[in-house]
């Protein structure tokens, strides 16, 4: 695929015929950090679109977006092009995102720096974080790196909506000062998948 996304053109099933392939290439390439071998199916991807809440003047932020089907399911859901923003840190997906959404604000890079990528004008204005970020495979210090990351840009009161494939929450909930619950569960992803929702606890 080329890194120019003018010179890249195809049918909606051509394009997600090669963002599967893309997909399954990079979890083989790197399992732990693709945290899955398939892309999020509609009915997962449509699950975590219900999670996000978008305030006047704010935005919701997608990290570790893939080859975005829940970036489009948020299209889908209503949020606008010009107040999603999407963070994906492997360069083929996030050229893939970049032909796939160009109305979209895509940034390849790491979600632990989102103050450094992602336009002042949003920080403390996110009402929503979506992460597809497998949580469960990182070290406790990188998941508290990201939390405060993602913290950081949320507005107060935000919440950050995670995926997992694990019974459990993917977070240590009292040794990151979270306050959870889980929101909902995909029987038929391949993986089956639950969703949690974070909040930080009042200091």
């Amino acid at each position: 695929m080329s890194g120019a996304r003018s010179n890249w053109t195809a049918t909606a099933d051509e394009l997600t015929g090669f963002g599967n392939k893309l997909f399954i290439r990079r979890w083989l390439a790197h399992p732990l950090k693709v945290g899955s071998v398939a892309p999020s199916g509609k009915g997962l991807s449509r699950l975590l679109a219900r999670q996000a809440k978008l305030l006047p003047d704010h935005a919701v932020i997608e990290v570790g977006a893939g080859t975005g089907p829940v970036t489009q399911a948020l299209l889908d859901f209503g949020i606008p092009a010009e107040k999603l923003l999407v963070v994906e840190i492997d360069r083929d997906m996030c050229r893939f995102l970049q032909a796939k959404f160009p109305q979209l604000s895509i940034v390849e890079g790491d979600c632990r720096r989102l103050a450094e990528i992602i336009p002042d004008k949003w920080r403390g204005k996110v009402s929503t974080l979506i992460s597809g970020i497998p949580m469960v495979s990182c070290p406790f210090e990188v998941q508290k790196q990201m939390l405060d990351s993602y913290f950081e840009m949320l507005r107060p009161g935000g919440k950050v909506v995670q995926v997992t494939f694990s019974l459990f929450s993917p977070l240590p909930i009292d040794r990151h000062k979270l306050k959870a619950r889980r929101v909902g569960v995909a029987p038929l992803n391949f993986p089956p998948a639950w969703v949690w929702s974070y909040e930080r606890q009042a200091a």
